[in-house]
Order: C-alpha cells, then sequence, then structure tokens
C-alpha cells in the first residue's frame, strides 16, 4: 500500500498537523504516515488529549490506525467509507471538545454523512478556541461554505476538571462553495460570558470594560452574562460579528489575563478585516477541496495558518497565494475537488 507521508516536524510541529492530517485523509480516503509527530516539543509523540479525537474519527471512516499510543511520533491511518453514527463519548480529562469538533465536523459532513455526539470534556481550556467560538463563529463560516452542524452546551468544562457536556448534530454536505470575506463593515457586536464560582462583581467589570472600548470604537454591544455551574471555577468571554463580508471573533478565558475583557475587546477591534487569525486556519480545509477560488483577508499569517496550507496542498493538491496588504494580507485558495467526495 503507497503511503503518502506527512513530517509531523514541519513549522509549529504540534497536534495540529496531526489533526488537519487524518480530516484530509478521511475525507479523501489516502492512506498517510505521519512521521516525528511533536518532534519539537518538550515531551514528544502524542499525548492523550490527541488519542480521542483520532479514535472517534477512525470509528466513523472505519479505519485502521497503527502507533495509536501515548508518546508515539509516528501513526499510520488507512481510512474507509465513513459511515452515518450516533456516539457518546467521554474524553475523561478536560481535553479540548473544540478541537476535536475540528476533526469530526468537516470529516463526516464533506463526505456527505451524519454524526450525532454527545461529548464530555473541556468546553472552555487554554490552548483551543472557546466552544462558544465553535457554536457561534464557526458554524457561521462552515455554514456558508456548505457545512452545517447543531450545537448544544449542555454544561460548561473549565480546566484542570473539565467535565463539560456538549451535544452536536452535523448535517451532510449538498455542495461545497467558496468563501469571500474581505472587510467588516457591521458595526452590531455581541459580547457573550460564562462563568463558574466566579466573583459575579469582578465579570460585571469585566464585561463593562469590554463593552466601553467596543463603544469607545462606534461599535454597538448586545452582551450576555451566564452564571452556569461546572466541576471548578473558569469563565470564558466571546465577542463576535459578522455580516455578508466578514466573520470575526474574539475570545478568550478569565484566567490567562487580569484583564481579560479589554483584552479581548481590543483583538476583535483589531481584526477588522474579513476573518479573524484564529478562523483563518479552519477554514483552509474545506476550502482546499473546492474547485472553485476562496479569498478572505486577515492581520497575520500565523503558524496554525502555515500548517494548514502546508498539508492541505500536500494531501489534495490546493494551490494558494499570499499577497501583502498595507494592513494585513490576501489569501487565496484554489481548490481541487476529491472524487471520493464527488
Amino acid at each position: 500500500m503507497d503511503f503518502l507521508k506527512i513530517d509531523g516536524s514541519y513549522g509549529e510541529g504540534g497536534g495540529q498537523i496531526v489533526r488537519s492530517s487524518i480530516t484530509l485523509s478521511c475525507i479523501t480516503k489516502k492512506p498517510i504516515i505521519i512521521e516525528n509527530i511533536r518532534k519539537k516539543r518538550k515531551i514528544p509523540g502524542l499525548r492523550p488529549q490527541h488519542l480521542t479525537g483520532i479514535k472517534l474519527l477512525a470509528k466513523i471512516c472505519n479505519a485502521k490506525v497503527d502507533g495509536l499510543k501515548v508518546g508515539s511520533t509516528t501513526i499510520k491511518f488507512i481510512p474507509k467509507t465513513v459511515e452515518n453514527y450516533t456516539i457518546e463519548e467521554n474524553i475523561g480529562t478536560a481535553g479540548s471538545i473544540s478541537l476535536i469538533l475540528q476533526i469530526l465536523i468537516p470529516a463526516v459532513s464533506i463526505s456527505k454523512n451524519r454524526l450525532k455526539l454527545s461529548i464530555i470534556g473541556g468546553t472552555d481550556v487554554p490552548w483551543s478556541p472557546t466552544s462558544n467560538f465553535t457554536k457561534y463563529v464557526l458554524s457561521e463560516a462552515y455554514s456558508r461554505m456548505g457545512m452545517n452542524f447543531s450545537m448544544e452546551i449542555k454544561k460548561r468544562g473549565y480546566y484542570p476538571r473539565g467535565g463539560g457536556l456538549v451535544e452536536i448534530e452535523v448535517y451532510p454536505t449538498k455542495q461545497l462553495k467558496p468563501i469571500l470575506l474581505t472587510q467588516r463593515q457591521t458595526k452590531s457586536v455581541k459580547l457573550l460570558c460564562s462563568y463558574s464560582d466566579l466573583s459575579s462583581d469582578r465579570i460585571k467589570n469585566e464585561v463593562q470594560e469590554a463593552e466601553n472600548l467596543l463603544k469607545d470604537a462606534n461599535l454597538s454591544v448586545e452582551s450576555e452574562i451566564k452564571k452556569e455551574i461546572a466541576l471548578n471555577k473558569g469563565g470564558s468571554m466571546l465577542v463576535y460579528a459578522y455580516d455578508s463580508n466578514s466573520i470575526v471573533g474574539s475570545d478568550g478565558l478569565t484566567d490567562t489575563t487580569k484583564e481579560f475583557g479589554k483584552s479581548i475587546s481590543k483583538n476583535f477591534i483589531r481584526c477588522y478585516l474579513g476573518a479573524d487569525n484564529h478562523l483563518s486556519d479552519m477554514l483552509v480545509l474545506p476550502a482546499s477541496l473546492i474547485n472553485e477560488t476562496s479569498i478572505y483577508r486577515i492581520k497575520e499569517i500565523t503558524k496554525h495558518l502555515e500548517t494548514n496550507l502546508y498539508i492541505a496542498s500536500k494531501i489534495t493538491g490546493c494551490k494558494y497565494g499570499i499577497g501583502k496588504l498595507n494592513d494585513g494580507f490576501e489569501l487565496r485558495i484554489a481548490g481541487n475537488s476529491n472524487t471520493a467526495i464527488q
């Protein structure tokens, strides 16, 4: 059997390479071997938080996987046919549910299948998009590209105990469509803040600080604060907006900085082009599978974006170009539809 080899140490050399590679392998039905997994990290190889997503995807596409264990620096992933599934899963840690959904949603939807998933783990944890970002920002972008999913956050799960519960249903894609995101024009912004076992006064003050900055930038703000039960204290905030030319979100956790509200709002105000930096890398995989050109403008070229462009071009054969603007960059991705998803 011929395997497409992926260098897991490319660029940032993290878990993103593994997630993106197995997702595209599943969609295109191309067997892959990923070597040098997390080679540049202090503890190389797969960590426990990587295993759940790979195991779930392997189950859904009936894949054979070699090397799937903690510490493994090489895995072989041999996909077969994706099937409809109803699954209940408990990560067992505060491992990120959002990162697992980044694997499952495109793989299932683009393969024209359906998934009902109930999953327990971390909804709002470090080094990961918040669950609200997935529900409100990523879902809008994916919907415009032809992928749809519904998501209910039944219970929040923060680091270190997790225990959050998310129920999601992924629907089959009828037709993938290119996306065009150039400039944020709307002045209407939504702010969502969820927290558990933290001072309500502190949360209200943070939200007020965030609102003040947004209003000073001539934006109108609709805010919602929710106190929700969780296994341990924590909280998250999302500021987002979208219109026909943009989808922009800025999120963060309460424990990352003393003035998290200000930090999140400043980042949103700065992202006035078509897409935010986090969304930019999430659009690459579906865009690489469309026989048309997707175009979006961003403030920065992140390491995650570079990683996904490398993986997508290697597996799908898509072409891409990055142009420098006065205030950012324009990315164009000319996709290459695979016969496996026709």
